[in-house]
């Protein structure tokens, strides 16, 4: 199956493009940086970019399937960006005769008093829906891994500080997925065709707070941590106390922080599980995991 991985030299799209070589597909790779060095042997790259439309010429070209994973949080106005290169990329799939588009988005508790964040997921996926071709959406709330950025956020706050003193969001529940548990779902919903024109949250085997994630990240460090919530700090106000408390880019942690209000629970009507069933793994885990393979990176 010839396949194409929009976003695929980010940090879930790196991976999928790998998983998707190893079980046997065509793959294409685009992102702007593409080029054949960033990907295995056998892989397509393809250089373009989504604000450029002549740079697009023959994306889409043969393709079965699309993953599309792109998110432009690194713009002020990454809202109105989200809305027209999923415009863009909708009418050059449904052009090129693509037949299914899998679009990852993100989980928004009971869907009112939207995040900018959220909202523009869910602005991407029903422009997408407009799209002459099938639709798959997977919703996911924190990814474990060690280039994601929400993830990044609670490794930096256990690295910085022995008390932290936190919004009131930290104890809001979350159901973190480690990275392979969501490269697993992606590939694993080609071969269930009662995915095509669905909506799944994804999420790992358990539901914690941002508390018990930063309280679990810590212990594996080795590290002993106070956390101190507060109630007034509103979200605007801790996406600046993260300004000071992250290495994460300041236009992507803010719109982030302004999401933790939010319950980002698998709702039990929308959970794959029940479609693509895999042997998940456990929040502890997939946190040692990700810690390793950030120590690896380090060394190199």
């Amino acid at each position: 199956m010839r396949t194409l991985v929009v976003g695929a030299t980010g940090f879930v799209g790196s991976r999928l493009v790998r998983a998707l070589d190893e079980e046997g597909h065509d793959v294409v790779a685009f992102s702007r940086s593409a080029d054949s060095e960033s990907f295995p042997d056998g892989v397509e790259p393809f250089a373009g970019d989504l604000g450029d439309p002549e740079s697009l010429e023959g994306l889409c070209d043969g393709v079965d399937v699309a993953y599309y994973l792109i998110h432009s949080l690194t713009s002020e106005n990454f809202a109105e960006l989200d809305r027209r290169y999923a415009a863009r990329f909708r009418e050059i799939a449904a052009d090129a005769g693509v037949d299914r588009v899998v679009y990852l988005s993100g989980i928004s508790g009971d869907e009112t008093d939207l995040s900018p964040h959220l909202a523009s997921r869910r602005e991407v996926e029903t422009v997408l829906a407009e799209g002459a071709f099938d639709l798959t959406v997977l919703r996911a709330a924190v990814i474990i891994g060690p280039e994601s950025a929400s993830f990044r956020i609670v490794d930096d706050l256990t690295d910085r500080l022995p008390v932290l003193v936190v919004p009131q969001w930290v104890r809001t529940p979350c159901q973190p997925i480690g990275v392979q548990d969501a490269i697993d779902y992606l590939t694993g919903l080609l071969r269930a065709a009662e995915t095509r024109g669905e909506t799944y949250d994804i999420g790992g085997p358990s539901v914690c707070s941002y508390e018990s994630l930063l309280r679990m990240t810590a212990a594996r460090k080795g590290r002993n941590i106070r956390i101190l919530p507060v109630p007034v700090m509103t979200p605007k106000l801790s996406s600046h106390w993260l300004r000071f408390t992250t290495d994460v880019q300041y236009a992507i942690a803010r719109p982030l922080a302004e999401s933790m209000r939010h319950p980002v629970t698998v709702r039990e009507d929308y959970d794959i599980q029940d479609v693509v069933p895999i042997d998940r793994t456990p929040i502890e885990a997939a946190i040692a995991a990700s810690l390793a393979e950030s120590s690896r990176q380090a060394s190199r």
